[in-house]
């Protein structure tokens, strides 16, 4: 892929001095699919996603906010108003042993969104967000300039690693990273390296070292393991029910939903949409709020266009 779709955004102002640790839990959110297997776009088809987006959640005391979400879901099983609802039951492998936005009731989402709502500034959110559509052309403009190249999904999932942290956000002298096993390959060699790309990406631009790839210790996890997936898990829910647009279930209307993501807005420290507006996306924060009337226009189209280099 043409490494500007994941170019980095000019320095951000230095953030407070450096903590000593910061623990990072990282997950996706939609698939890298592009193409069919006769190398068709089937980006934003039925069963395929338009976005891929990668986050990273910082929290302040896992622990904590582990145990409280255990406890959530612990008077949630026993509550009998989930008396027999499929999802509690043990054998399906959902609510009764995890929260996951996809799967949960929309009792159980509230319920989670508030717990999460309530922990305020002691989590943050961080984001990027890659439309497939405007990556399958550059795709199909590479094959044509480059016969013989094929697309790899892991590529993309590589380079929105590298642009997730090649960027200045908190210091510390330790980041202990906890990112989600995709299936069951074993990408813990491939994230080194992604990272070792984002450390160097970082020196470049800022001018120091964040200490190499030997200042992060990364560990693959699960969800049920590792409680403070769950949490990524929702923020990641609350960006896709934002982005993907989907057909209401009573009216049939093409609607995207943003109340989850402006519940959420206060702890969400940046989104980066890598392909919307110039060059090198748009950078969401609290100063520059993201909405459905900037991001989308009312017939659910994107608004804005790439600006061409000079």
């Amino acid at each position: 892929m043409s490494g500007d779709l994941f170019s980095l955004l000019p320095p951000e102002p230095a953030p407070s001095m450096p903590a000593e640790s910061i623990q990072l839990f990282v997950d996706e959110a939609g698939d890298p699919t592009l193409f069919n297997s006769k190398g068709e776009v089937i980006a934003n088809t039925t069963g395929c996603s338009r976005f891929f987006m990668m986050g990273k959640v910082e929290v302040d005391n896992p622990t904590l906010v582990a145990e409280q979400l255990i406890a959530l879901r612990q008077k949630l099983v026993g509550h009998p108003y989930f008396v027999g609802v499929e999802s509690f039951r043990p054998e399906r492998k959902k609510t009764a042993l995890l929260f996951h936005a996809k799967d949960d009731l929309p009792e159980v989402r509230f319920q989670v969104f508030d717990l999460l709502y309530a922990l305020g500034k002691s989590i943050r959110f961080h984001v990027v967000v890659a439309d497939k559509l405007a990556l399958a052309k550059a795709e199909q403009a590479q094959r044509v300039a480059q016969p013989g190249y094929r697309y790899n999904p892991n590529s993309l999932y590589d380079s929105l690693v590298r642009s997730l942290f090649s960027k200045f956000h908190r210091l510390a002298d330790h980041y202990d990273l906890c990112v989600a096993k995709r299936g069951k390959s074993d990408r813990n060699q491939a994230l080194t390296a992604a990272l070792e790309h984002a450390e160097r990406d970082f020196e470049t631009t800022y001018g120091f070292s964040r200490g190499g790839v030997n200042a992060w210790n990364i560990t693959i996890s699960n969800p049920e393991t590792t409680v403070c997936l769950q949490v990524v898990d929702y923020f990641l829910w609350a960006v896709q029910r934002f982005y993907e647009q989907r057909e209401h279930p009573t009216t049939g209307e093409k609607i995207r939903e943003d109340r989850y993501l402006n519940l959420l807005w206060p702890q969400i420290a940046e989104i980066h949409d890598l392909h919307f507006g110039p060059t090198y996306g748009t950078h969401f924060t609290n100063q520059k709020p993201l909405t459905l009337e900037e991001r989308f226009d009312s017939s659910g189209k994107q608004q804005g266009q790439k600006k061409k280099k000079s």
